[in-house]
């Protein structure tokens, strides 16, 4: 009994493959003309993704007015001579004067001077007995 020197298996293959070379020949150039089409073919137009357009609409009615009104303020100019008006120093403040109050503590979320680190588990916020996850 002698052992075979080539694995079982890659000489049917290989004899296959030698039998049917105009096959594998015509499946070599579909796959390369399909990857060729598919993967970067000239088609004579350019994608849609990488195509720049430049749109230029009318300005809308609003932008329109905006610009007015923008123009209108630029050409507004304001005179200090109000403030020396004496109409205008005749002028009584109705305001509230308000009461400072006092403020709250630097950090609300710090435990109480005096209280113990650990109050809220204390407090009732026990763990089940379970895990504490349902």
């Amino acid at each position: 009994m002698t052992l075979p020197l080539e694995p079982t298996g890659s000489s049917d293959m290989l004899d296959t493959i030698m039998h049917n070379k105009i096959a594998v020949a015509g499946l070599v150039i579909v796959v390369a003309v399909g990857a060729w089409y598919f993967l970067g073919g000239d088609s004579g137009t350019p994608e849609e993704g990488l195509v720049t357009e430049t749109f230029t609409s009318p300005a809308s009615e609003a932008d329109r007015d905006l610009v007015a009104t923008l123009l209108e303020l630029r050409s507004v100019s304001l005179d200090g001579a109000v403030f020396s008006d004496p109409i205008f120093r005749s002028l009584k403040d109705f305001g509230s004067e308000i009461i400072p109050e006092p403020v709250g503590r630097p950090n609300p979320f710090a435990p109480l001077p005096g209280a113990p680190a650990a109050a809220g588990a204390a407090a009732g916020a026990a763990v089940p007995a379970g895990g504490g996850a349902r």
